[in-house]
């Protein structure tokens, strides 16, 4: 049974004046059945380790006989009344309640193992909001001081940070499990993953050959997408965000909760354009408008027409789109954190990763790029989401005569190359073929460059360099200039990811 009790507060710098008391939550006996359970079967802590810790016992009496207790069975001796009372006997607080006839009172009245795990729920539960009262007063604090190097908006961002660091501690460790739960959940996921059609392990992309070498975009994924200027790696990037946005569906899950079953949500940090610049490339490409005509506002009026109506179906669609530019990795995780909290979040991209910024100063910019791709890496683990974040290439490309990247190429490639688990970059052969064209009086040289430009138009290779969990190779995809848009090359039918 749980019970409130007053305790006595202090404000800030305030030594002789008492706050006014505060309730907090705790529950006495939960704690009593808890440590008795423990002392009577040394059993029950395996089955209540993972759910608690000793700071999470309210009464500091309590706190030390489960400390003793743990640290007792995690040698292989026995934790009992008898063998605690050794290590309590001059204990003040223990003395306070009994002295050592308080443990064999505890074991005596344990009414059920069974019930152990229940009871650290519960001890548990009343930490957190203990903690979240703590919190609560820290933040009016630090609120109600007024100080030129201490923001409100930095204020807002690290109670935020605390904050979900905080909702992330209510959910218990898993530690071991078998390898039937293994297996089970494995097989749970693949089920879901090919309930969504096509068979994949992860969130379709659009593109069916990039999806059946990758087996579409799975979570806790840090995929880099890297290529030369004008290769078109944002265009990819933002046709493979519209994809999955336009697909979301909501549905029950094979678990029986309610959840995303198809496409999903997503955020996209866009660090070098802004938001109506990347808003016009995706309606270019569903309206078929061509993105300089929309620039221009040179279209006609059945394109204008097509646009207006593209903008209008796609208004509610689940793309939310940040522009801040020179953002620190520290910050776009805090938004990324929030966003999932509010919205949802099931893809996060990021253009591009030279563009962040490192938390803190570093002395080389090599370090930098580590702690960013650290840090990225950190958000696809901790939001269980694929993260995309695209990379420049330098320029080395250019010097060799197969202009085809390749991982060295990678600016500062040893961070960015160890911490992702895909590498990928984006190559088209017509643009440097169309820089090679022949001058117009040499007849057979123009032959073949025309013959290297027809076999070449319309298509895009996305190479995939590095795949911790697949193949490595080329995929070949068709390229729309005038739209912006990358497709499936026309050996596919054509496909439509929310079927």
């Amino acid at each position: 049974m749980s019970e409130l009790r007053a305790v006595e507060v202090r404000k800030p710098g305030e030594i002789a004046e008492a706050a006014a008391a505060q309730a907090v939550p705790f529950s006495i006996e939960a704690e009593q059945q808890l440590l008795g359970a423990l002392l009577t079967n040394n059993e029950v802590y395996d089955h209540v380790s993972r759910i608690i810790q000793a700071r999470h016992f309210y009464d500091p009496v309590h706190r030390r006989i489960y400390e003793i207790c743990a640290e007792r069975i995690a040698r292989n001796a026995l934790a009992s009344p008898v063998t605690i009372k050794a290590f309590m006997e001059h204990d003040a607080g223990l003395k306070e309640l009994g002295g050592p006839a308080y443990l064999a009172r505890l074991a005596g009245a344990a009414i059920s193992s069974h019930a152990a795990r229940d009871y650290a729920q519960m001890i548990r539960e009343f930490a957190l909001r203990r903690e979240l009262i703590g919190l609560g007063q820290d933040i009016a604090a630090r609120a109600s001081t007024v100080s030129v190097s201490d923001s409100a908006e930095e204020q807002i961002k690290e109670a935020e940070q605390v904050l979900y660091k905080l909702g992330e501690q209510g959910v218990a460790e898993r530690g071991f499990q078998s390898f039937l739960a293994a297996v089970t959940g494995a097989l749970n996921a693949a089920n879901a993953a090919f309930s969504r059609g096509g068979g994949l392990s992860g969130v379709s992309t659009g593109l069916v050959d990039l999806d059946g070498k990758m087996g579409g975009l799975n979570r806790s994924d840090l995929i880099i997408l890297a290529g030369r200027p004008s290769m078109g790696k944002t265009s990819l990037a933002t046709n493979i965000a519209f994809n999955v946005a336009k697909s979301h569906k909501l549905g029950e899950l094979p678990d029986g909760s309610h959840g995303t079953v198809a496409g999903g949500v997503v955020g996209f940090f866009s660090l070098e354009m802004s938001a109506e610049q990347l808003a016009a490339r995706i309606l270019s490409e569903a309206a078929e408008v061509p993105s300089e005509a929309i620039r221009r506002g040179d279209m006609t009026e059945d394109e204008f027409r097509r646009f207006v109506k593209a903008a209008h179906d796609l208004q509610n669609c689940p793309l939310y789109i940040d522009d801040t530019p020179a953002l620190p990795i520290n910050q776009l995780a805090a938004r990324a954190r929030k966003l999932k909290r509010t919205m949802g979040l099931d893809l996060l991209i990021v253009d591009y990763l030279q563009l962040l910024r490192a938390a803190s100063a570093k002395d080389s910019r090599v370090n930098e790029v580590s702690e960013i791709t650290q840090g990225l890496k950190a958000v696809a683990k901790e939001l269980d989401i694929p993260v995309i974040a695209l990379s420049q290439l330098s320029r080395q490309v250019e010097a060799r005569e197969d202009k085809r990247p390749q991982l060295s190429d990678l600016r500062e490639s040893g961070s960015i190359e160890q911490d992702a688990d895909i590498v990928m970059f984006v190559f088209r052969e017509e643009y440097y073929r169309e820089r090679e064209k022949p001058a117009d009086h040499d007849l057979d040289k123009m032959a073949t460059w025309q013959q290297v430009m027809e076999s070449c138009h319309g298509k895009a290779e996305v190479i995939i360099g590095k795949q911790r969990h697949g193949p490595i190779g080329t995929v070949e995809l068709s390229f729309e200039g005038r739209f912006t848009r990358f497709g499936n090359l026309e050996k596919h039918r054509s496909w439509d990811p929310a079927e």
